[in-house]
């Protein structure tokens, strides 16, 4: 099975466009308060990808495309990002690598959940008011998609790192910040994605989605680091949730890879999910 998924994934780095629809989750917000949005078909794209801290150089870039992924996440904004220079990541950028063929997986890492595992992440936990702080920084995430030209029905993913597990109040406040991070999102006409831990995040928001919640996300990214993909496997999703288009496996994370004579350090995932819609830069 895992054989067979590889050589499926492998083979087929597929851009569709126009995609399919991905289907309106329960509690969609519709758009309001006067914000006008475009309706589109969200692009997918099936195949493996990376996620590195820095966005790479555009050397680096060219150098990759030699390397079996097609698609790199980018960590575009958020207060609570490992690397928030980012000094390659520009409009410029951003055009030049879709340019080459590159598809791109927007991560904005904001605030944390209040019992975060990583005491890196622990000065960055939600406050006092998490639907109103999740609010604020889904539009914050929407207005620096949007200055990088990443245009509406992009899936943006949001990056809950993993969390203590059992931890009732801790939940609730971090599910509060997610749905009004989800509900501005959508309303303001991109699409909500999620990255977290498969035991942690994934787990929790998979209990609200069979509870019926409403704002949860439109597409999900687990984390689970076992040397191997299991995207239509993975245990603690029902088979039929978030389906079609609408998973990503962080299968790997923190591996030196090299390829073009350049070398990153990444995380690996396989996918069959919404990627970036870019702006065509003005002539």
């Amino acid at each position: 099975m895992v054989a067979a998924l590889l050589a499926a994934l492998a083979g087929a780095a597929l851009l569709s466009g126009p995609a399919p629809a991905v289907a309106a989750r329960p509690g969609a917000a519709p758009s309001g308060g006067g914000v006008p949005t475009r309706e589109a078909a969200p692009a997918h794209f099936t195949g493996q990808a990376f996620d590195t801290c820095d966005a790479p150089s555009l050397e680096v870039m060219r150098a990759w495309r030699s390397s079996p992924y097609g698609a790199v996440g980018i960590y575009f904004g958020g207060r609570g990002r490992g690397c928030p220079v980012q000094r390659e990541l520009t409009p410029a950028w951003v055009a030049s690598v879709n340019a080459m063929g590159w598809r791109l997986l927007p991560l904005f890492v904001g605030s944390q959940a209040p019992c975060v595992v990583s005491p890196a992440k622990r000065p960055f936990a939600i406050g006092g008011s998490p639907w109103s702080q999740g609010t604020r920084e889904g539009a914050e995430a929407v207005r620096e998609a949007r200055a990088l030209g990443l245009d509406v029905s992009s899936p943006l993913y949001l990056d809950i790192e993993a969390y203590r597990q059992g931890d009732a109040p801790c939940a609730a406040t971090t599910l509060s910040f997610v749905r009004a991070w989800n509900r501005e999102v959508r309303r303001l006409g991109y699409l909500p994605g999620f990255y977290s831990s498969a035991d942690t995040g994934v787990r929790d928001i998979e209990e609200q989605r069979k509870a019926g919640t409403k704002d949860l996300p439109a597409v999900m990214w687990f984390a689970r680091w076992r040397g191997r993909p299991s995207l239509y496997s993975e245990s603690v999703l029902d088979p039929q949730a978030w389906m079609p288009h609408a998973r990503i496996h962080q299968y790997t994370g923190n591996v030196n890879e090299s390829h073009g004579g350049r070398r990153l350090f990444i995380d690996r995932n396989v996918m069959d999910a919404p990627v970036a819609r870019v702006t065509a830069p003005a002539s």
